[in-house]
């Protein structure tokens, strides 16, 4: 494919800095799309229970969203590679599309009736968070110089830690402060939990249409080549093997961090699912669904969640200069051993209150699994095929959440007992192995220590018209 139209930094004419302002614009999205992530995660577990899921099945029902990722993202990501558009740009209409459908099904979650209905509402809600979500990891590529990317995966990362520290507060929130129920009779969801999914809802269409009608992007170099190329690569068996072809020559990089991927979204996924479920037996000696102490553990998970979601948004800015120091992947294995530890350290917790000290340990591996990555990533793959390759490096996100929903349910009804605890402490084992296993991990050298520290430096610099 000919390259000349891509958005590739040239030596004559480099992409200019943004100001913070600009890249504030361009990242707030994050904060609507982990605002409905941070819903989702923290209690889509308990809406399951709650509609009499049995806890063995629960990882099983939860298979629907890294199964959809693992269709939608690549396609996403191919599709926006080849869109232009002279108002509306090439991610922006993703963004526009995937929030309105995401909303819609933030209003639905918390009114499912019955069980099957909430596992299929979750599957819509994930393709369509995931479809606004997939091209902002490529919009970084494409607007920012090299010297600025690793900033701007950290502004991504600090919004997706404060929208999860509201959204994970908002039923204990409603509950403590607000005194709405947080309980409800058998097979309903309680208010609580459905006045946090319908302001979810408005939150994530307004913060994503906030970036999509303030953030310009750059047009292709030559539009009419472009147009031409695009029609030649027009239709669906070309698209199809365009992207078999593309996943068959990944970069090389990209392969050493699907490793490190591999057993870091493992670990996360076996925490989104089995907390409420653990901390609910481990801390509050209960299993029983319509209970008050199972809803109280319910609230609580969400404030752990809180907890480490916003150390992650304070450790955002703080990586990009330990990273200057010691590099990237590095500061990602120091950052996932320390996450870990503090995921198997939830198994000794008795005493609920403490269980924040844990999720602090947590949110450091968050926030670097948030940056450390793409960055490492975004300078190793080409730019005319930014978002392609960011959706196909949701595979080593999407294929270990599909292992553990396949697996951990076996291992928790015949193995432990069912006692879901355990479940947390092969989650943080395996974010152990995530971090050794950066040490096979090569950067690309497209940047040194000192453009990486400028990058928290943000340039007050004017950039052209469109940006």
């Amino acid at each position: 494919m000919a390259t000349s139209f891509s958005f590739e930094e040239q030596k004559l004419f480099p992409k200019p800095r943004l100001s913070f302002r600009q890249l504030w614009n361009m990242s707030f999205g994050f904060f609507g799309i982990q605002f409905g992530f941070a819903l989702q995660n923290a209690n889509v577990s308990r809406i399951f229970q709650t509609l009499g899921a049995e806890l063995d099945k629960i990882s099983i029902l939860w298979i629907a969203a890294p199964v959809t990722g693992l269709l939608v993202q690549p396609i996403i990501g191919y599709l926006s590679d080849r869109t232009w558009h002279p108002y509306w740009g090439r991610r922006r209409p993703f963004f526009f599309t995937g929030a309105i459908l995401a909303s819609i099904a933030l209003f639905l979650m918390p009114n499912s009736s019955v069980l099957w209905m909430a596992a299929m509402v979750l599957w819509v809600m994930d393709a369509s968070i995931n479809i606004s979500m997939e091209p902002f990891r490529a919009f970084v590529g494409d607007k920012l110089p090299a010297s600025q990317r690793t900033t701007g995966f950290a502004f991504q990362t600090f919004f997706i830690g404060l929208g999860a520290v509201i959204a994970s507060l908002l039923p204990f929130i409603f509950h403590n402060v607000f005194n709405v129920s947080n309980t409800a009779s058998a097979g309903k969801i309680p208010p609580s939990v459905k006045y946090s999914f319908y302001i979810g809802a408005v939150v994530f269409l307004a913060a994503v249409m906030w970036t999509v009608f303030t953030t310009k992007e750059f047009p292709p170099e030559d539009v009419k080549k472009w147009e031409e190329e695009k029609l030649k690569n027009k239709g669906l068996f070309k698209g199809i093997v365009e992207i078999t072809k593309g996943i068959g020559t990944m970069p090389k990089t990209m392969l050493q961090l699907a490793v490190v991927q591999f057993f870091t979204w493992l670990a996360f996924f076996s925490m989104w699912i089995y907390t409420t479920a653990g901390v609910a037996q481990n801390a509050y000696g209960t299993t029983d669904t319509t209970s008050s102490a199972f809803q109280d553990a319910g609230d609580w998970v969400g404030v752990m969640f809180m907890v480490y979601n916003g150390i992650s948004a304070l450790a955002a800015f703080l990586l990009p200069l330990l990273a200057a120091r010691i590099g990237r992947s590095f500061t990602h294995l120091i950052c996932l051993i320390i996450g870990g530890i503090g995921l198997i350290s939830i198994f000794f917790v008795k005493d609920h209150h403490f269980l924040l000290l844990p999720m602090v340990l947590v949110g450091f591996a968050w926030a670097s699994t948030l940056t450390m990555p793409y960055a490492i990533l975004a300078g190793a793959l080409p730019p005319n095929k930014m978002g392609f390759y960011m959706g196909v490096f949701n595979f080593f996100i999407v294929i270990p959440q599909i292992v553990a929903a396949a697996i951990l349910g076996f291992f928790v009804n015949r193995v432990f007992h069912n006692q879901s605890i355990y479940a947390l402490v092969v989650g943080g084992s395996s974010m152990i192995v995530a971090g050794l296993m950066n040490l096979i991990v090569r950067e690309k050298g497209d940047e040194t220590p000192k453009e990486i520290v400028e990058e928290v430096m943000v340039s007050e610099q004017t950039p052209p018209s469109y940006i």
